[in-house]
């Protein structure tokens, strides 16, 4: 069903797309009823691979049957194509849409952290990272080396936030990932060990042999800048470090997030 607009106003449904915050996205009071939006068709696709429902698709109308054409033959007949021309669709959006097309989606409910950590060897617990270009690659390259699930403390950034999910590839669909409410107590409780990756005098080094060898371990990646809180680093079970050269103390986190879950990889 496609459908031409020019206004917010014309077509209320569109207001998914420009009028609402992240938050009003999320619904929190009513999460059953939140949506979340995909940017560009590979990471569409990627969510419509991974069971996510469609609510509404709007796109440029050159893509109607260019690069939206294979996303809107996904779709069932109900769901509404918004359309327009690239000037309208950035005053109703607020933004150029990256290859001119967007979709809302239904959220799910979240897994429990057992069901996340079930058979899982490797995890990255992602604490009080709110930067989406940081949590959108963090995810990336969690799942290009093979971590099984990630975890997010209450206060990280939402993986489905639009920019997230673009900066990650769609690979938040493909990841399984929750939050994190109970700590690392929790963690430990299911038999992992954590790394808290942060400077500090008797840090193990990411090259220590031993920590490759353990069956079951958490990467701890905490916020730029500030790092990680000191009672998250106190209860982790070992402190660790990248060795760094040339006097520079530490790495963007998700730049060092790709190193320890390469290093690190079983």
């Amino acid at each position: 069903m496609t459908i031409e607009i020019e206004s917010l106003e014309q077509e209320p449904g569109v207001a998914v797309y420009g009028a609402l915050t992240e938050a009003q996205l999320r619904n929190r009071l009513e999460p059953e009823r939140g949506v979340f939006i995909a940017e560009s068709p590979k990471v569409i696709a990627m969510a419509l691979d991974a069971g996510y429902e469609a609510v509404s698709l709007l796109c440029e109308r050159r893509h109607i049957e260019g690069d939206a054409a294979p996303i809107i033959a996904r779709l069932p007949d109900a769901v509404p194509v918004y359309t327009g021309e690239r000037p309208v669709l950035a005053r109703l959006t607020g933004y150029t849409l990256t290859r001119g097309v967007l979709c809302a989606m239904r959220r799910r409910p979240l897994p429990g952290v057992e069901q996340v950590c079930r058979g899982a060897r490797r995890l990255v617990v992602v604490h009080g990272v709110c930067d989406t270009t940081n949590v959108g690659a963090i995810f990336r390259s969690a799942a290009a080396l093979g971590v099984d699930g990630v975890l997010l403390s209450p206060d990280a950034c939402d993986p489905l936030n639009r920019r997230a999910a673009r900066v990650s590839m769609g690979t938040v669909f493909a990841v399984p990932w929750t939050r994190l409410p109970g700590g690392l107590e929790q963690l430990h409780s299911l038999g992992f060990a954590t790394l808290a990756m942060a400077l500090h005098r008797d840090a193990l080094t990411l090259d220590d042999p031993r920590l490759k060898a353990l069956p079951r371990l958490a990467l701890v990646m905490g916020t730029e800048g500030d790092g990680l809180p000191q009672d998250v680093i106190d209860s982790a079970t070992h402190v660790v470090t990248i060795p760094m050269a040339r006097g520079i103390d530490s790495l963007n986190v998700a730049a060092a997030t790709a190193v320890a879950c390469w290093q690190l990889r079983p």
